[in-house]
């Protein structure tokens, strides 16, 4: 994510100018994106590992690749 793309979502989600003008604020706030993009990585890498577990599932294998394809990006940010 993009420094402007944070922006934009903390305008969105009523962060006003003068609050994200502040010097600080900026780097607290990556941070903080940060942590929950982790966070939500690795719900949905957990719920992949669940259903590579479902009774004889055919997408085994698919769905331990896809879990760790899902944790491999946090690599990338």
């Amino acid at each position: 994510m993009t420094q402007n793309e944070l922006i934009e979502m903390a305008k969105q989600a009523g962060w006003n100018d003068d609050l994200l003008g502040v010097s600080f604020v900026l780097p607290m706030l990556e941070t903080f994106a940060k942590l929950v993009a982790a966070h939500e990585r690795e719900a949905c890498a957990k719920l992949a590992d669940e259903y590579a577990t479902w009774g004889g599932s055919n997408f085994y294998d698919w769905f331990k690749k896809l879990a760790a394809a899902i944790r491999e990006r946090e690599q990338h940010t």
